[in-house]
């Protein structure tokens, strides 16, 4: 490698010279085996690392290679020039200063700035010049903040002592070990000083933003682990202890909102008839100073509120009435919903919400959060079809809903085995593969609590003890007469409805459908032929064999528990076998369906659907 300096020509030579101060050659140029020439000038020492800086760039080989890397010499000194002697004398510590007074931001976000810029950004960079800092200083920064978050200096025997006050040392005083700062809080150091050197540009302080080409850490992906059903019952359930605390938790689970949000409820902003919450208030806390102030996203914004959740707020305030007419108080309209207080006149305090929920999860094992609550509403709203733009809207994001999907859904098998089995449902059959057994619901094996719960319903929807039009028991009913908490009763009402036996309308008591085969007159009647003297059944369900003919061609066989002389559900498996193998619903008068007890060669009966 040959390696030449140049000397003379730069104008930081001809300055030196001229103020008569000795100035050593600046600059080196080495030719490298490829061809190409390398330009590297040395650029002090890096102010966060504390190590030697150079500034480097590489010429590609060419006939013009020797006149640009001079070029380029002479450019990377009259940038390390610019960077020690800066326009403005102004300090990163003077920057900050006067940012930091200016910033129009919420006290708790402000508090939250001054605490990373005394801890992380003055002691690195505060002394430094606002005009010397560029993208190298700031990804050193970095760098510095990924190692240790407490900027040690690698020295041997270094000791995290217990309190920074004289005192004995003993094993609460270990050995130093580098821990480092989580990359959220390095991007939101990124964002103060990107904020606060884009206001040194607008002051002309500088003349371009040098962290523009900085690279902070990427963004964490979202990973919120919301309670699973079965935990969020344990949760109310044991919650519900306390009915006070029971309805504060349920309606943080059913409406997703923040607990600041909810502390600052007032019962004029719930309206019973309407079953409409609004939500226009938080309640703010920071390092023991607690206030009131607008929500997290400055949004106003209005939530309907389901029957149950109605049902819950009016027995509350009943409560509340009851304590403050036996004190001889008053319950005011603007009364906090939930408080201490007999007259609701003072509101809870969030920490200490947090830190009772905290418990509560921890003495039923459960590894959890409050915030988690919110995560559990939004993957529960998304996973029965509710559009991302609505639950955003509910839980007070913006974005038009990136907010909701990157960080508070996660993954619900339940939905994916939903989606899967809906377009396998709608696949023609492979060729050369017989058609597989139709699904349905006289099939189902319940397991869970939520499925029994559905099938037993299901059973008396069928044999008429609850009929078309009229509700069916309240979810609370439900979950009484079964023994099952809220939720698990909410689902078998949700799975009920993709059934297609009830209708659910929303602030309304849900109906059951009329599933008889005539309810209109698109439905199918289906007749039945018998084709021998074998008995028929007894009204019972039993195991079927049946076998699906396409204009007399066998089609399908499969096996299914049903009732033979029970027409709905003979018409169902008929039109699931349809669906799997293909066909067309509009051709199933051109279907026939032979049945036959289980293990028997004897057909009993031909199903025959005609419109």
């Amino acid at each position: 490698m040959t390696r030449f300096v140049t000397q003379g020509g730069s104008r930081l030579a001809r300055m030196a010279r001229a103020n008569g101060r000795k100035m050593r050659d600046r600059g080196g140029i080495d030719a490298l085996p490829s061809g190409a020439i390398r330009v590297r000038v040395y650029a002090g020492i890096d102010p966060v690392s504390k190590r030697r800086h150079d500034l480097t760039e590489v010429i590609p080989a060419g006939p013009d290679a020797e006149r640009l890397a001079e070029e380029t010499r002479v450019r990377l000194l009259n940038q390390v020039y610019e960077r020690r002697n800066p326009r403005t004398k102004a300090t990163v510590n003077q920057l900050l200063d006067k940012y930091l007074s200016e910033a129009d931001l919420e006290f708790n976000t402000l508090d939250v700035y001054k605490g990373y810029a005394d801890k992380h950004i003055r002691p690195l960079l505060g002394d430094l010049k606002v005009g010397s800092l560029d993208a190298g200083i700031m990804d050193s920064l970095y760098a510095e903040l990924r190692r240790c978050r407490d900027h040690c200096r690698n020295t041997k025997g270094q000791i995290d002592h217990r309190t920074t006050r004289k005192h004995e040392c003993d094993e609460r005083c270990r050995p130093h070990t580098c821990k480092p700062l989580a990359a959220s809080t390095i991007r939101q150091i990124h964002f103060i000083l990107y904020g606060a050197l884009r206001r040194a540009v607008r002051w002309k302080w500088v003349t371009t933003n040098p962290i523009a080409d900085a690279e902070p850490p990427a963004a964490p992906k979202g990973n919120p682990r919301p309670p699973t059903p079965e935990q969020a019952a344990r949760i109310i359930n044991e919650a519900c202890k306390d009915p006070d605390w029971g309805a504060l938790i349920w309606l943080m689970m059913i409406t997703g909102q923040r607990r600041g949000e909810l502390c600052a409820i007032r019962w004029h902003h719930v309206d019973l008839d309407n079953a409409v919450l609004h939500l226009e208030k938080a309640i703010g806390q920071r390092s023991g100073k607690k206030w009131e102030k607008d929500t997290k996203a400055h949004q106003d914004r209005r939530i309907t509120l389901d029957p149950d959740t109605i049902e819950l707020l009016h027995e509350h305030k009943a409560r509340a009435l009851a304590r403050t007419e036996a004190l001889q108080l008053e319950l005011a309209d603007d009364s906090f919903v939930f408080s201490l207080a007999p007259d609701g006149s003072t509101h809870l305090i969030p920490d200490s919400v947090t830190q009772r929920y905290s418990k509560l999860a921890s003495r039923l094992g459960i590894k959890t959060t409050l915030h988690k609550l919110r995560h559990y509403s939004a993957t529960e709203l998304i996973a029965a079809g509710v559009d991302v733009r609505t639950v955003a809207g509910r839980l007070g994001h913006g974005g038009g809903g990136t907010t909701t999907l990157r960080a508070y859904t996660a993954w619900v098998s339940e939905s994916d085995q939903r989606a899967a089995g809906s377009l396998a449902s709608r696949m023609p059959t492979r060729p050369g593969i017989a058609a597989a057994p139709a699904i349905g619901i006289t099939e189902l094996n319940p397991t869970s609590p939520y499925e029994k719960i559905a099938v037993d319903l299901r059973a008396q929807i069928l044999q008429g003890t609850l009929r078309q039009g009229l509700p069916i028991p309240s979810i609370k009913e439900l979950a009484a007469t079964h023994g099952a908490s809220v939720s698990t009763a909410q689902r078998a009402v949700k799975l009920l409805d993709e059934w297609g036996l009830v209708e659910l309308n929303s602030g309304r008591r849900t109906l059951v459908k009329h599933v008889a085969p005539a309810a209109a007159p698109t439905i199918l009647e289906p007749t039945i032929g018998r084709t021998d003297k074998a008995p028929l059944s007894d009204g019972q369900a039993r195991p079927l064999d049946l076998e699906v003919r396409f204009l007399g061609d066998p089609i399908a066989k499969f096996r299914a528990e049903a009732d033979p002389e029970d027409t709905s559900d003979l018409r169902q498996l008929l039109v699931g076998a349809i669906r799997r193998s293909g066909g067309n619903l509009t051709e199933i008068g051109d279907y026939e369906l032979v049945v036959s007890l289980a293990g028997s060669a004897d057909a009993t009966t031909t199903f025959v659907a005609t419109r």
